[in-house]
C-alpha cells in the first residue's frame, strides 16, 4: 500500500572551511581541519542525492560526527568543555521559517542543527520509498524503521544534547521543544501507518487494526495540539496534515471497530460505528482541500485522489452497506443516536523511537592534536565569523515535488 506524508523543508546551513591559519599549528591539527571540512560537505552533499541509502548516510554522519566531537568533549571524559567549542561561527536556517537563519558560536549548535538535518533526512527517505505503487515487504520495513530511527535522533537531541546550548532557543524555530516534540510523534504516528497497512494486508483481527488506528489517529491529534500555539503563516500547512490524518485514522478506526460490532452481532451499533466512520471521512475529504489550498512550508500533494484514501472510502462504503443489509434481514437491531465510545487498546504494533547516540570521538583526535590549536594566534578581527549579509542558499530537494498520483483528495 502506498502512503502519502507531508514533509518539511531540509535546514540549509552557510558553508564553513574550518581554516583556522595560524591557529592550528602542526599538521596533524591542520588534517583534522580539513577532513572536518570535506566531511561536512559530503554530508549536505547526500541530504540532497536521491541515490542516497541509510547505510551512506550513517557511514557519513559516524565520520563528521566523530571529528565534531573534538570541538565539544574533553580528552579526559571531565565534565571541563573543550578549548575549541565557541572557534567557529554555524549558520542554520530553519524548516518552517524560510531563509532567516540563526547564528551562534557554538559547536554544539552545529552538533544539534546538522543532527536535526539527519532526522529530517531519514524522514524524506522513508517518505520517498512509501510513495511507490509496488512497495515490497522489505522497504514497507525500511520506511518503518527509518521513521523510528528519525524519532528517536530527535528524541537523543531534545534530551541529552539541547539543553547544553548556551544561548537559549528562540520561540517558534526548530530546537524549541514544541516542534522537536511534533516532529517525534509525526514519526512514530506515520510507522504505525506501515504497521496499520501491514495487519490489513495479512487480514488480521479488525479489533486490533481498529485500536491501532484510534491510537494513530490519536498520536496525530497530539502532535497538531503541541503545534496549536505557533504561528499559522508557518505551521498552518502543517497542521491541515496532522488533523487530516487524525480525522482519516478515527475513519479507520470506527470502520473497523464497526466490523468487530457486526461479528458480534451488534448490528445496529456497528452501522451507528460506520455512519461516524463516514463522519470523520468527509472531514478528511475536506481537509485534504484545504492542505492543497493552504500556504506554508512542505511539500505540496496535487488533488489527484491518492489510492490510499480511496480505499478507505470504498471499504467503508461497502461495509455500511453489508451492516444495514444484513440489519434489514436478521437483525432487526435499532441504531443508536450516539456513536459508540472508542476505548480502544493496542496491545501489539505500537512505535516507539530506536535509542540514538552520537559516535565516539575520532582516532584522530589526541591530546597533541588538540593542544596544537594555539587559541592566542586568533586573528583579532575574527575571520572565522560569516559576514552577517551572508546569504544561506536552501537546499535543493530531490522530493520537493509529488511523485505521480500523490495528491490527497478522496474520492
Amino acid at each position: 500500500m502506498t502512503h502519502w506524508f507531508h514533509r518539511n523543508p531540509l535546514k540549509a546551513t552557510a558553508p564553513v572551511s574550518f581554516n583556522y591559519y595560524g591557529v592550528a599549528t602542526t599538521p596533524a591539527a591542520a588534517k583534522v581541519c580539513n577532513d572536518l571540512r570535506l566531511s561536512r560537505t559530503r554530508l549536505l552533499e547526500l541530504f540532497t542525492d536521491s541515490s542516497c541509502n541509510p547505510e551512506m548516510m550513517k557511514n557519513a554522519t559516524d565520520l563528521y560526527f566523530s571529528l565534531l566531537q573534538g570541538f565539544i568533549l574533553s580528552l579526559d571524559n571531565s565534565s571541563q568543555e573543550c578549548k575549541l567549542r565557541y572557534i567557529q561561527n554555524f549558520k542554520w536556517t530553519d524548516t518552517l521559517q524560510g531563509q532567516v537563519p540563526s547564528a551562534q558560536q557554538d559547536a554544539v549548535f552545529e552538533l544539534v542543527s546538522m543532527g536535526f538535518n539527519v532526522a529530517l533526512w531519514y524522514t524524506k527517505y522513508a517518505s520517498r520509498l512509501a510513495g511507490k505503487e509496488d512497495i515490497t515487504e522489505d522497504e514497507a520495513k525500511d520506511v518503518h524503521r527509518s521513521l523510528k530511527i528519525a524519532a528517536g535522533i530527535f528524541k537523543h537531541l531534545k534530551e541529552s544534547h539541547i539543553p547544553k546550548l548556551i544561548t537559549p532557543v528562540e520561540k517558534g524555530r526548530d530546537l524549541e521543544a514544541r516542534l522537536i516534540d511534533s516532529y517525534i510523534i509525526q514519526c512514530q504516528a506515520e510507522a504505525q501507518e506501515v504497521t496499520i497497512a501491514r495487519a490489513i494486508e495479512l487480514k488480521h483481527n479488525p479489533g486490533l487494526i481498529a485500536a491501532l488506528a484510534y491510537e494513530t489517529a490519536n498520536f496525530y491529534q497530539k502532535a497538531d495540539q503541541t503545534l496549536s500555539s505557533l504561528d499559522p503563516t508557518y505551521a498552518g500547512k502543517w497542521r491541515k496534515y496532522l488533523n487530516l490524518k487524525s480525522c482519516f485514522y478515527m475513519a479507520y478506526a470506527y470502520c473497523y471497530h464497526g466490523q468487530t460490532l457486526l461479528a458480534s452481532d451488534k448490528c445496529g451499533e456497528a452501522i451507528r460505528s460506520l455512519q461516524e466512520s463516514e463522519k470523520f471521512f468527509s472531514k478528511a475529504e475536506a481537509l485534504c482541500k484545504e492542505y492543497g489550498e493552504t500556504k506554508g512550508p512542505g511539500t505540496t500533494a496535487k488533488p489527484s485522489g491518492h489510492l490510499f484514501f480511496r480505499k478507505l472510502g470504498s471499504l467503508i462504503k461497502t461495509t455500511l452497506e453489508k451492516c444495514q443489509r444484513e440489519n434489514g434481514f436478521i437483525y432487526f437491531q435499532k441504531v443508536p443516536a450516539e456513536a459508540p465510545q472508542l476505548e480502544l487498546k493496542a496491545n501489539y504494533g505500537l512505535v516507539e523511537p530506536v535509542p540514538f547516540e552520537f559516535p565516539a570521538l575520532n582516532a584522530h583526535w589526541t591530546p597533541e592534536t588538540l593542544a596544537a590549536f594555539d587559541l592566542t594566534k586568533r586573528p583579532k578581527d575574527d575571520t572565522a565569523k560569516p559576514k552577517p549579509d551572508e546569504e544561506v542558499k536552501p537546499l535543493k530537494e530531490p522530493d520537493i515535488k509529488p511523485q505521480k498520483d500523490s495528491g490527497c483528495q478522496i474520492s
